[in-house]
């Protein structure tokens, strides 16, 4: 691509986003590059299944729908976005799209499509070609609908030639092209999604590997190779992807060979695994974080005095440590996980510390000397997080914390309306820290499931806005995220819990698989990821 220098400046920041600190926070068995199977002499093992569990149920697998990593880690196994990182997050590559330049405001992205991309056949087309029109249809799509305003700013896709558009933006924003690598902006088929309507989901269709062949809905998802998918032809012939909730039981099905592959693996299932001859239990510090929200907008805890009594009453590190009693998380501090490149160990002394006695004198300040009773909304893996915290508010504030127990689908709609007083919630994105601030505290993700605490602080909102409009230098962008950092912190608007490992149990015969930072599960991928599996 010919660019003058203001475009070459502008690439070279935005695609080496770098994750400093994820290669430093692993353990003994961190990611050593992936399980290797029984193959000899580099042969790679061709055909068979592979069965991967997934650590919670999906509700839907429309792009403009899903909530859920859960949902993304299947999505992506069908459909293609136009760009995606390579292996270690630090640089975005080619995927549908081939080629891409940047106008000197910014405010357009013009993209080359690959030609011969094929969707797979359905109902209501039978294998076509993909060309620019689907990349307007389904981008603008997400602009205008997506429950998580995956693609924010865009205001129009303009179609120059079948394999040839452009991105138009209000206003600039650094970050469209790591916005553009999410499940949320995966390009497929109108005709597939106007016929099927809201039944789309149960009939996804996209231009990936692999190709859906049934959704036994609460229990697994089967898939069947794509045969006439554009990129390397997928080493396995099928694929099964398993909701399996329970930690025990994920780690039983992984032992008896009922999957090849755990996700999310935790607690003392991590040493079960380490300590099988036939596993693996890969590692990657990640860029995971689980956080306590607290409602900023109605009940006690509107009261930022309530909100910091809270903060000040609970003992993070023996929740953390009470939790992976066997590795797989750290104390957090910050809204961000230190992999991302806004992370800033210098503010970790603005956060709240465990005072119990400066925070009953809070509460009782907030008129709530006696305590008050409340709830607090989780899935079924945060319980011990929260059982935890309930004891402690019990023990230090008189506070009565009921826990409510809801599956994944009711959680998110719960939170995103406002209607937790508390909850625990988990975030996994890019090393951007744009997918961590702007999607949990602008105002405008208001009614967003990141953002259902209510959070709105008008200084904050130009603080993020600047980052992405004003400028491209990442150092630039960084001292910007920082100062809305004091801010937020300032406000206590939720308690930061855990910065939480990327981790997957893994049998030997696997080949090729690795842990990814973003959480997503790559079994054929544009970075050169083809997993087979050995007989």
């Amino acid at each position: 691509m010919k660019k003058n220098n203001l475009k070459k400046s502008f690439l070279i920041v935005v695609l080496t986003l770098v994750i400093g600190l994820v290669a430093a926070c692993g353990d003994d068995n961190s990611n050593k590059g992936s399980s290797t199977g029984e193959q000899k002499d580099g042969e790679v093992a061709m055909g068979g299944t592979l069965k991967v569990g997934l650590s919670a149920n999906a509700k839907t697998f429309d792009p403009i729908k899903y909530t859920g990593v859960y949902e993304s880690q299947v999505m992506r196994q069908i459909a293609d976005t136009l760009v995606v990182y390579n292996k270690d997050l630090s640089e975005i590559i080619p995927s549908l799209a081939t080629e891409w330049k940047v106008s000197d405001d910014m405010l357009v992205y013009t993209f080359k499509l690959r030609e011969g991309v094929k969707f797979q056949p359905g109902k209501y087309q039978d294998g076509r070609e993909m060309t620019a029109e689907d990349v307007k249809y389904s981008l603008e799509r997400s602009a205008k609908e997506s429950a998580m305003n995956r693609l924010s700013g865009v205001t129009e896709v303009k179609v120059l030639s079948d394999y040839e558009l452009e991105i138009h933006l209000a206003t600039p924003n650094a970050a469209l092209l790591a916005m553009l690598t999410d499940a949320g902006n995966i390009i497929i088929p109108k005709e597939e999604v106007e016929g099927w309507g809201d039944n789309f989901s149960d009939h996804f269709i996209g231009t990936g590997p692999f190709q859906l062949k049934e959704w036994k809905k609460d229990q697994e998802v089967q898939f069947v190779r794509h045969e006439n998918y554009w990129g390397e032809t997928p080493n396995i012939d099928k694929l099964t992807m398993k909701f399996i909730s329970d930690q025990n039981m994920m780690t039983n099905a992984l032992r008896s060979g009922d999957i090849d592959i755990a996700m999310d693996v935790k607690g003392q299932n991590r040493e079960i695994i380490k300590q099988d001859n036939n596993l693996e239990l890969l590692t990657n510090a990640g860029l995971s974080i689980v956080y306590l929200d607290l409602n900023n907008k109605v009940g006690p805890t509107a009261d930022v005095r309530v909100r910091e009594a809270i903060y000040k009453a609970t003992n993070v590190e023996e929740i953390i440590s009470g939790v992976n009693q066997w590795g797989g998380g750290d104390v957090s501090y910050l809204p961000l996980p230190p992999g991302s490149w806004g992370y800033d160990k210098s503010l970790i002394g603005l956060v709240p510390t465990y005072d119990p006695a400066a925070a009953k004198k809070l509460l009782a300040e907030a008129g709530y000397p006696d305590g008050f009773q409340t709830e607090i909304y989780v899935s079924e893996a945060r319980v011990p997080y929260a059982t935890i915290f309930q004891s402690q508010l019990k023990e230090n504030l008189n506070i009565d914390v009921e826990i409510k127990v809801l599956e994944w689908g009711t959680y998110s709609d719960t939170v995103a309306k406002g209607k937790a007083p508390m909850n625990i919630g988990g975030w996994t994105w890019y090393p951007d820290p744009y997918f961590f601030l702007y999607q949990l505290y602008h105002t405008k993700q208001v009614g967003a499931l990141g953002n259902g605490k209510g959070y709105s602080n008008p200084e904050v909102d130009a603080l993020l806005d600047r980052a992405v409009s004003e400028t491209v230098v990442q150092e630039e962008r960084a001292a910007l995220y920082q100062e809305a950092l004091k801010l937020i912190l300032a406000d206590v608007p939720r308690i930061e819990l855990e910065a939480t490992q990327t981790v997957a149990g893994v049998n030997k015969k696997v080949q090729g698989f690795n842990v990814s930072a973003d959480n997503s599960v790559q079994i054929v991928h544009p970075n050169g990821t083809n997993v087979s599996i050995s007989k």
